[in-house]
């Protein structure tokens, strides 16, 4: 009788992780993707996975939604996250909480130190405005593709709508707020090689797109590649560093925790 197959015997199995994660167990990598600058993908994934997101080239931007897999209804919610946490921007230690006030993921390792919660995402008004218009019948793969357009592909493949896109957490970017409320958008914030480690504390619907930020002031549309690796990780010990980092994420950690006893 020949032994099951692990995700990594498959023929067809991305081997990119070995670049991007080879610090990791093999016998723990899920799969590894590339996500190119301006496409958008989304995934089903289970609690205790986490996700490596590393910047293939200087000015990379992921922009990510988080959704309830068991039940879509509860989703990511920044302005309970920041106010919870009494942050304006993530890193390592803090957790992605949802609207009913339970951990869907939490950010577990870090080489930037601040990514962006407050920029919301570029649509295709202000894409066209910006840089021009290239659509896909005329470019096909070299189109201009925005974020707002690509979550939206995105969510609808699971039955979710226009009300249902929520604001994004924009990895690799930094926007920073001045006294008068004004944002500003920080240039070359994030090197090629730049990483962050995402776990998902609940089983989540997943939606990423490499559309650059809109705020981000280059002249011409060149979104940098993100790579990504899955891996299982297992849900948040006792000792995480997230349950440590402050008691608010402990707590939605805990709430969490409860759905998942049995």
């Amino acid at each position: 009788m020949n032994a099951l197959l692990t995700p990594t015997d498959a023929v067809d199995v991305d081997t990119r992780w070995q670049q991007l994660a080879a610090d990791l167990p093999e016998d723990r990598i899920l799969f590894s993707d590339v996500v190119p600058g301006g496409c958008h993908w989304s995934w089903t994934l289970p609690r205790g996975t986490t996700l490596r997101l590393v910047a293939q080239a200087a000015g990379a931007n992921l922009s990510m939604v988080l959704y309830n897999a068991r039940q879509p209804l509860e989703r990511y919610n920044m302005p309970d996250s920041l106010k919870a946490q009494h942050t304006a921007h993530y890193g390592r230690g803090h957790v992605l909480m949802s609207d009913m006030g339970c951990a869907m993921a939490s950010i577990t390792a870090d080489s930037l130190g601040w990514h962006d919660p407050l920029g919301l995402l570029l649509d295709a008004p202000r894409m066209h405005e910006k840089y021009g218009q290239h659509p896909y019948q005329q470019y096909r793969n070299g189109m201009y593709r925005a974020g707002r357009d690509g979550l939206l592909i995105e969510i609808g493949k699971y039955g979710l709508r226009r009300r249902d896109l929520v604001a994004p957490v924009n990895f690799f970017s930094k926007v920073s707020v001045d006294e008068e409320g004004r944002f500003h958008f920080q240039p070359n914030h994030a090197p090629a090689g730049a990483m962050v480690e995402v776990r998902l504390d609940m089983d989540v619907i997943v939606a990423v797109s490499a559309a650059p930020h809109p705020l981000d002031p280059r002249p011409d549309y060149a979104p940098a590649p993100v790579g990504i690796v899955a891996w299982r990780s297992g849900p948040a010990a006792a000792d995480d560093v997230c349950r440590q980092f402050r008691p608010e994420g402990a707590r939605a950690l805990h709430n969490t925790d409860l759905h998942y006893l049995a």
